[in-house]
């Protein structure tokens, strides 16, 4: 039988992901394609990218790519990932994916406090591009056509309410897993 502490604390864990989706992810902005990370990334000795980053969200994942944590703080799409990437992989001129990230995130009804009747807009705050949306004071949705998926809602969550699922980068091609 679980305790109230344990009924509690599921309130502050993240949705949960398959295997499949968490297979995928998150990539810096400016990438072209997944293949060029798995292809051109892993060889890169000097992971400049990592290093060029303010925000401190880009690190490198077991097959030696580069992935995005948004536990602390979201991507400002400052540009310096893409300037100081040797590999060509990260590339400003790579326009469609320099406005967006690979994600598409979403708001735990059963996390969330202000669907519970708390006034909480932590994740609202710090979204620049209005993306997330109230129903009066209460039920944020996050609107995907505004949303960028730089993860700044995410690391404010003070209950963890906010996921996200990666989809593949494939020139202008997203396919959601």
């Amino acid at each position: 039988m679980a305790s109230r502490r344990d009924f509690f604390k599921s309130f502050t864990q993240p949705l949960s992901r398959t295997k499949e989706e968490s297979l995928l992810l998150v990539r810096p902005p400016y990438g072209e394609s997944e293949s060029l990370f798995q292809s051109k990334c892993p060889s890169c000795e000097s992971k400049s990218c990592v290093t060029s980053c303010d925000e401190k969200i880009i690190f490198i994942s077991d097959d030696g790519t580069p992935t995005l944590s948004f536990k602390v703080n979201g991507c400002t799409f400052c540009d310096e990932c893409a300037n100081a990437c040797n590999e060509g992989v990260l590339s400003l001129e790579n326009s469609e994916t320099s406005e967006t990230l690979n994600t598409i995130f979403r708001i735990s009804l059963e996390s969330c406090v202000a669907h519970h009747g708390v006034i909480c807009s932590s994740c609202k705050e710090p979204c620049i591009d209005n993306a997330i949306l109230f129903n009066g004071m209460f039920a944020p949705v996050i609107d995907d056509d505004k949303c960028t998926g730089c993860g700044f809602c995410m690391a404010r969550c003070p209950t963890q309410a906010i996921s996200y699922h990666a989809f593949k980068i494939e020139n202008d091609e997203k396919e959601e897993s």
